[in-house]
């Protein structure tokens, strides 16, 4: 069969893969979405039930349009978030085809573009977005063995407390999604422990405003360079419970026994890491440079926003802090489950190209491959650090799309024929 032709094809149908689409459709740029099951699937299945967006509903969209569901402070749950993208890809004429999987992608030989093959057939096209953002492949650390005897399961699997055996449960990371979890899991009556490693601990608002407002106006979502070591650091922020900012020596008071970065396991006993007052006191410190830097920018700039002192109170540390468990056998804590809240790794076995460095990770400069042609959205700190939120996602696919049509532009180029030059 002859090969359907676009100009660009874009992997992924979700928030990255829909900013795409609008702007190449704005800029003239033909192309094609695939995403192999629905938009924005991993809002939808693989999330835990309650989960909430963790910026407020006026600051994690796109530009042009607004949720219809939650007031704009409000948290939307990953079901609006879902929906919002359908809706958004609905309103901008996305060219969506859900149910296509994109299975290997190479650059043609002696001519340009490339050729996609796909589960519904072959697709050419002269430039090709992945857009399958940074969520690819859950991470779970080779510490406990399956034969432990307990449930495993990373926080994608995870879904509800009662989906959960009988007994004790080990959160493992603690940062958006880990503490989400483990604080639900407490909540719900279950023994929780929670292995906390270095962390980011913003305050969930100040002064009245929202964390990511005081980010915006501090300008540190601009921040085009991850400091040192900073690239992946694990922010501790929820929206959960009407968004509230992650404290855990209350999460310790409530009930939960905090620990060490998880080391090692061995005959029924896991070993925690001696840095959990190191990863608390981190945290803090982090959490006060926040509000340092916004109590300056108010002064600085005379605004009237409400004294907040009981913000900067910070209550002794628990138990659990100054007299760490360094050993913990699972069977005498009663721990049947361990949730791996790791984070994840990239997956792009189904693109042939030379833009990879060794770890398998794309090299690029916002978005834009060595290989012509080659692009990438959706990933952390493509350009700078909002790319990791709904609102960079959309600019940093405008840049993407906005290179495509500059690109195209050259390409199209064609010199007047030397006897008109003569003749003029």
């Amino acid at each position: 069969m002859t090969p359907e032709k676009t100009n660009t094809l874009v992997v992924g149908g979700g928030q990255a893969g829909i900013a795409m689409s609008e702007h190449l459709t704005k800029n003239g740029i033909a192309h094609i979405v695939l995403e192999r099951h629905r938009i924005a699937e991993r809002w939808r299945s693989e999330r835990w039930d309650s989960l909430v967006a963790n910026g407020p509903a006026w600051h994690d969209r796109f530009p042009n349009m607004e949720y219809t569901v939650s007031e704009a402070d409000a948290f939307p749950g990953k079901e609006e978030v879902a929906d919002y993208f359908v809706d958004y890809a609905k309103m901008i004429g996305a060219p969506v085809r859900c149910g296509v999987e994109v299975t290997h992608v190479r650059r043609n030989e002696g001519r340009p573009g490339f050729r996609a093959e796909t589960s519904a057939g072959v697709i050419e096209a002269q430039n090709v977005v992945a857009a399958t953002g940074p969520f690819q492949r859950p991470v779970i650390p080779d510490i406990v063995p399956a034969e432990a005897g307990v449930v495993q399961m990373h926080s994608t699997g995870y879904r509800n407390p009662d989906q959960l055996p009988e007994g004790a449960v080990l959160v493992v990371g603690a940062g958006a999604s880990g503490s989400q979890i483990a604080e639900e899991l407490l909540a719900s009556g279950r023994k929780t422990y929670l292995s906390v490693g270095p962390h980011d601990r913003p305050p969930r608002s100040y002064r009245g405003r929202d964390f990511t407002w005081w980010l915006g106006v501090l300008g540190k979502w601009d921040l085009s360079t991850p400091g040192p070591d900073s690239e992946h650091v694990t922010i501790a922020v929820s929206g959960a419970n009407g968004g509230r900012t992650v404290d855990f020596r209350r999460l310790a008071a409530e009930g939960m026994t905090l620990v060490g970065r998880t080391e090692a396991y061995a005959g029924g006993t896991l070993t925690f890491a001696a840095d959990l007052a190191g990863n608390i006191a981190h945290g803090d410190r982090n959490y006060l440079s926040v509000l340092d830097e916004a109590d300056a920018f108010i002064s600085r700039n005379g605004l009237d926003l409400p004294e907040e002192p009981e913000a900067r109170e910070i209550g002794p540390d628990p138990d659990c802090v100054t007299d760490p468990i360094r050993e913990l056998d699972m069977a005498e804590a009663g721990i049947t489950s361990i949730i791996w809240a790791t984070g994840f790794s990239v997956d792009y076995g189904w693109l042939e190209a030379d833009v990879f460095d060794a770890s398998g990770r794309p090299r690029h400069q916002r978005g834009v491959s060595p290989e012509q042609g080659v692009y990438f959205v959706g990933l952390p700190w493509l350009s700078r650090r909002g790319s990791s939120f709904i609102w960079g996602v959309w600019h940093d696919a405008k840049y993407i799309a906005d290179h495509i049509a500059t690109r195209e532009g050259y390409l199209a180029y064609r010199p007047m024929p030397q006897k008109e030059l003569a003749g003029a």
